[in-house]
């Protein structure tokens, strides 16, 4: 079980999600449950070591990588500090994607497809 503002978490697609979603409520990050895991499903079916080896990103030496298929630049830019540097670490790949969903689209809850 792990920890996050004060509170502690299964070590699974709920338990991640949820921690994650402690952690942006703290950086004013929007994210709903629901639209968060939803993309996660889409993404990865919910595995976090899951890479991605055919596509454009992949092809040019950067492949999309975790829950949410985020490539390491893009990873680097949105981390949050208090979660670990590591792009395949659920709730760290969950908080940096849905940092970059609510930069560019609003909130991961406007994402409908790859992004």
């Amino acid at each position: 079980e792990k920890k996050a503002g004060g509170k502690e978490y299964a070590d699974n697609l709920d338990g991640w999600i949820r921690e994650a979603r402690a952690i942006m409520k703290e950086h004013g990050i929007p994210g709903s449950y629901e639209g968060i895991k939803r993309n996660i499903i889409r993404e990865s079916a919910g595995d976090p070591n899951a890479v991605n080896d055919w596509d454009i990103n992949a092809k040019k030496g950067t492949p999309s990588k975790g829950l949410l298929q985020v490539i390491q630049p893009t990873f680097d830019r949105y981390h949050v500090e208090g979660t670990p540097d590591e792009l395949t670490d659920p709730v760290a790949n969950i908080v940096a994607a849905c940092n970059y969903a609510a930069d560019r689209y609003g909130s991961m809850d406007n994402v409908d497809s790859a992004y």
